[in-house]
């Protein structure tokens, strides 16, 4: 397993808290299986990118955390981060959704593309609480222990000292909140911003909400904007 550490693109900061999950039994377990689903199906997103979250914001930089389902499962679209697609890709249902809700909240317009690359940058964990997804099934990776890693990954934010925002979307995501202290972090619970749920997503104004606590905690608001 020490060499396929070496191959997993993680920030060292994770890496150094998480490095223990890669022996556990569930993770071994769920590396064979995704082995056995790669040579029988298509696996989003590329195996480079499965934790890109992980990759594109450090420990040391997570103030909000917006946590998703599992990887958008058509060509091209999952790319590591939850509700983003590569630039060029159009965008979902469910991002178009979370534009219409910023603009709302914030006033700021939808931008051209879909990549969330730059929230990423600016500190916010874009992370879905299962990483992988066969093309075409969403939700088939579930179950296979992908929550288990998930929620080491919420614990490590948890336990930091600094508070930190977290935006719980959909079901699954909500059900994560019990490895939260509420008492140190701000938590938000919203319905899934997929059009079969977005009535419940509408209104939530997480962006500002996040916004302002951050600036009662003596920290920094995030620039949503997207060029």
């Amino acid at each position: 397993m020490a060499e396929e550490r070496t191959s997993v693109k993680l920030h060292p900061e994770w890496l150094s808290v998480l490095s223990s999950e890669f022996e556990k039994p569930y993770f071994l377990r769920l590396k064979l299986f995704l082995k056995e689903e790669k040579r029988n199906y298509t696996i989003y997103p590329p195996g480079p990118l499965i934790f890109n979250a992980l990759n594109s914001t450090p420990l040391s930089a997570v103030k909000v955390v917006i946590l998703g389902q599992d990887p958008y499962h058509g060509p091209g679209q999952a790319h590591g981060l939850c509700f983003s697609v590569p630039p060029g890709v159009p965008k979902p249902p469910s991002l178009q959704n979370i534009f219409k809700e910023l603009q709302a909240d914030l006033g700021i317009p939808e931008p051209p593309h879909g990549c969330l690359q730059a929230w990423a940058q600016r500190g916010v964990l874009l992370l879905n609480t299962v990483l992988t997804v066969r093309a075409n099934q969403p939700r088939s990776h579930a179950g296979k222990g992908w929550e288990i890693f998930t929620d080491a990954v919420i614990r490590a934010v948890n336990d930091r000292p600094v508070p930190v925002c977290f935006m719980l979307w959909g079901r699954d995501a909500c059900a994560k909140k019990n490895h939260l202290d509420t008492s140190r972090h701000l938590v938000l619970e919203a319905a899934h911003p997929s059009p079969y749920s977005a009535n419940g997503f509408f209104g939530c104004r997480h962006f500002s909400k996040a916004n302002r606590w951050l600036q009662e905690q003596g920290l920094e608001p995030v620039d949503w904007r997207l060029s």
